[in-house]
């Protein structure tokens, strides 16, 4: 894991944010999400791998006070936070989520497309840890990864590729399936990538 750090820097430093694949104007299928668990305004959300994600943006614009914004770039965090002025009520992080304390305990964890680079089996139970600890009895979480059909890399780095099921089974037993979804995201040059979103809640 330890050249993805520069790997990830200079991405976000040679390309504009809407030169990236995965950029979203709006990210209506995570903000959807998010409002089906019900999550009050107070509730405790991170964004892991956010990249430069505007959904940051749109969850302050809905008054939400207490977000932490987490990727392994800092170059991806200081445009994000360019966007917004110094006093919003988010906590920067930059971090490999695989070596992360939360400062506190969420209600909700987001993640879209950064658990599907985890392609070694401890990698992902490492993941699985911190996001168990990081998550408050009752939370939930949301996983958005490339879908079964959808594709093998992204930005050059392999993927694993989930379903419903697989995905269920990777965040075991004290995970609640709610809803599962497919989402067909159009990247800025017009291509078609097949995701698949799990919203989880976290029984205990």
């Amino acid at each position: 894991m330890a050249e993805v750090p520069n790997r990830w820097e200079g991405v976000y430093r040679s390309k504009e944010e809407t030169g990236t694949s995965w950029f979203e104007n709006r990210p209506q299928v995570s903000l959807d999400l998010i409002a089906a668990t019900g999550a009050s305004r107070e509730a405790a959300i991170v964004d892991v791998g956010a990249g430069t994600s505007r959904l940051v943006d749109c969850l302050l614009e809905q008054g939400f006070r207490r977000i932490t914004v987490l990727d392994l770039s800092e170059t991806a965090l200081a445009k994000t936070r360019s966007r917004l002025p110094d006093d919003r009520p988010v906590e920067w992080v930059a971090s490999n989520v695989l070596d992360w304390q939360p400062s506190e305990r969420l209600d909700v964890w987001h993640d879209r497309a950064a658990f599907h680079f985890l392609t070694e089996p401890a990698d992902q139970v490492a993941y699985m840890r911190v996001m168990n600890e990081a998550l408050l009895p009752g939370g939930h979480a949301i996983i958005g990864t490339f879908a079964p059909d959808g594709p093998e890399k992204c930005s050059g780095l392999p993927v694993a590729r989930y379903g419903a099921a697989l995905l269920s089974e990777r965040l075991g037993a004290g995970y609640q399936l709610l809803r599962s979804l497919i989402h067909d995201h159009r990247t800025p040059w017009g291509s078609l990538q097949r995701f698949h979103f799990g919203l989880f809640r976290k029984a205990y």
